[in-house]
């Protein structure tokens, strides 16, 4: 048993104090697995039972200036993070495929290991959607795509500020951040300008957007697969690819669900309609036609009677 416990504490030690990369590892929230499982631990509680139940019997809150400065902070955050990641990658000569990360405490590579530690407070800062959602009940908005989306980014996060802060995914996260400076400020727009929200085709677009985000994370990943002598460590596939995959298929039936199922259930009453319409209309025109020669034969009748019986009384004179 004692020597079961040594090699967990050794495993430990090396783990997590010893593969960490010395320019992270004593940042807030990095290396030290029991804070980030602490800190999910509590958003994923406070999210499906401390606040439901808190919200349960209360009206829902007002937070439309939060919103709009949470929003607004999120789209300045997004486009600091994606216009000087683009001029440190520029600057380091950035490669498609394998870039490796840069261990050294130069300038650029100190930078790029900032931002990756600003990306993934960011990630945690994301977790105050959901937060926001409870408060205001909006239920329906907690779905398992959301949650899982941000609870996964935590963690891939902090797995990479903790051990490979630059390199190869370093694009990803200068797309995301790009994407989602997009995204916070058509959410900043809704709050400030409601009447952004009857905008339908906005949201689709947004969606849109995500998925080809997705594919295009799917595929930098991908690269590396395929390539023997990358100098970035190509087992980090198996964890980015399986992730980003189920993320886009989770994605894309949200798309499916609410552009195109959705929109077909409305384009079928409407066609439905348009057919009953038009068959009232033929009816009404039958109708119509029917009551005319029923009208013709009628008065045709009466005339053909008052001949016969004159010819009768032709016939009896």
């Amino acid at each position: 048993m004692t020597e079961i416990i040594r090699k967990i504490c050794h495993g430990y030690i090396y783990l997590f104090e010893e593969l960490p990369d010395p320019r992270t590892k004593s940042l807030f929230l990095v290396a030290k697995p029991y804070q980030g499982i602490i800190l999910l631990s509590l958003y994923l509680m406070f999210v499906f039972k401390w606040g439901p139940n808190w919200m349960k019997n209360r009206p829902p809150y007002n937070l439309q200036k939060i919103l709009m400065i949470y929003n607004a902070v999120q789209v300045l955050a997004c486009a600091f993070i994606f216009i000087v990641g683009i001029r440190v990658l520029r600057d380091q000569n950035y490669r498609w495929v394998c870039q490796p990360v840069d261990f050294s405490d130069n300038e650029d590579a100190v930078m790029i290991t900032r931002l990756f530690y600003f990306y993934y407070l960011l990630k945690i800062l994301d977790l105050t959607d959901t937060i926001f959602f409870v408060l205001r009940k909006k239920v329906n908005q907690v779905t398992f795509l959301h949650v899982y989306h941000h609870a996964g980014m935590v963690a891939l996060i902090w797995g990479t500020t903790t051990y490979y802060p630059g390199g190869h995914p370093a694009l990803i996260g200068i797309i995301n951040c790009f994407v989602h400076a997009i995204m916070y400020t058509y959410y900043f727009l809704t709050v400030a300008v409601p009447s952004v929200k009857q905008v339908s085709s906005c949201k689709k677009y947004i969606t849109q957007l995500q998925i080809l985000q997705f594919l295009m994370t799917i595929i930098h990943m991908s690269t590396i697969v395929f390539r023997p002598d990358c100098e970035f460590p190509r087992w980090t596939a198996a964890i980015f690819l399986p992730q980003n995959i189920f993320i886009l298929i989770l994605f894309m039936d949200f798309y499916i669900k609410s552009y195109i199922k959705k929109q077909t259930a409305l384009v079928k009453p409407r066609v439905l309609n348009e057919i009953c319409d038009k068959a009232r209309e033929t009816v009404e025109t039958v109708e119509d036609i029917d009551k005319l020669n029923n009208g013709t034969i009628f008065e045709t009748s009466i005339i053909n009677r008052k001949q016969a019986w004159r010819s009768k009384g032709i016939a009896r004179t």
